[in-house]
């Protein structure tokens, strides 16, 4: 995992509307909004450099899953991208901030939780994660065994 110093370094300083940095990519599938599961999100804001592996990430899920099965297991359910703050509980800035880490079905997944009872600790799961790695993403779930939502590019 990057720290601050490392990030600012290679993306640059976020900023309240990411100006500079955020590009928008279509989604190749559409997904459900966390807070509001009947609105479809069907593109995201993220930072340029991470979108290829964004789009690789997506679309790898939706060959190796289908529509169906990633609906089914709730890999749809968008929980944000970019979003600049800190990180919670702390005082140095999230990697939403840069466009850099997305939140996945937060209702099922929440912040403290451990793999006893996370949805995404389950093994139908380990595909997903595994896509996540591939492309260059960490998984703080299998890192340090909470936040099991959040996915961060890893350099």
């Amino acid at each position: 995992m990057m720290n601050t110093n490392e990030i600012v370094k290679k993306y640059g300083k976020p900023n309240e509307t990411g100006e500079g940095y955020l590009t928008t990519i279509l989604l190749p599938y559409p997904m459900r909004l966390a807070w509001d599961l009947d609105t479809k999100v069907t593109k995201m804001r993220c930072h340029k450099l991470a979108a290829e592996s964004f789009l690789n990430v997506f679309n790898d899920l939706l060959a190796h899953y289908g529509m169906k099965e990633i609906e089914s297991l709730g890999i749809d359910i968008f929980g944000g991208c970019f979003s600049y703050r800190k990180m919670r509980g702390g005082t140095s800035w999230s990697k939403h901030a840069w466009g850099i880490a997305i939140d996945l079905d937060t209702a099922r997944n929440k912040l403290k939780e451990t793999a006893k009872t996370a949805r995404f600790a389950r093994p139908e799961y380990q595909k997903m994660i595994d896509i996540f790695y591939k492309n260059g993403f960490i998984s703080l779930g299998i890192e340090k065994n909470y936040d099991w939502q959040h996915f961060e590019l890893r350099k």
